[in-house]
């Protein structure tokens, strides 16, 4: 197997776990957002709460999901490019609340952890894609 096709093979793989990470997190909020929220210690007061949670991590994290299966079956290097982008903002915002506000908890913690190791991958795979695409 070629440099290139491996890869080729490692970004799908890459985008595919990640489709699959926001897929979960995106039904299980549009299913219950106070189930969600319960993973922060954070109860939501009333339906506007509740409507807000279900959009944003329900609504939006499934329209995300759409567009990565479309850039993984249209454009697989603007695909690795949003899906690298996503993770390191994650982990930036954690980053951030460290900084501004504090130590994270142990959820925080294991998510920063999680989303750096995913843009470190994802920055990797855009290094190796353009390097294949010189060989």
């Amino acid at each position: 197997m070629n440099a290139q096709k491996i890869v080729k093979v490692s970004s799908k793989i890459y985008i595919l776990f990640s489709i699959l990470c926001v897929l979960y997190v995106g039904l299980f909020s549009m299913y219950s957002p106070q189930a969600t929220m319960k993973l922060v210690s954070t109860v939501l007061p009333n339906n506007d709460a509740i409507s807000s949670i279900r959009g944003v991590y329900g609504g939006v994290g499934l329209v995300i999901v759409v567009a990565l299966i479309y850039l993984l079956r249209k454009d697989l290097r603007l695909g690795l490019i949003f899906i690298t982008l996503f993770w390191i903002s994650y982990a930036l915002s954690r980053l951030i609340t460290l900084v501004v506000d504090g130590p994270l908890g142990d959820f925080g913690f294991q998510w920063l952890i999680i989303e750096s190791v995913q843009s470190i991958l994802g920055l990797g795979l855009l290094l190796l894609f353009r390097l294949s695409k010189k060989i």
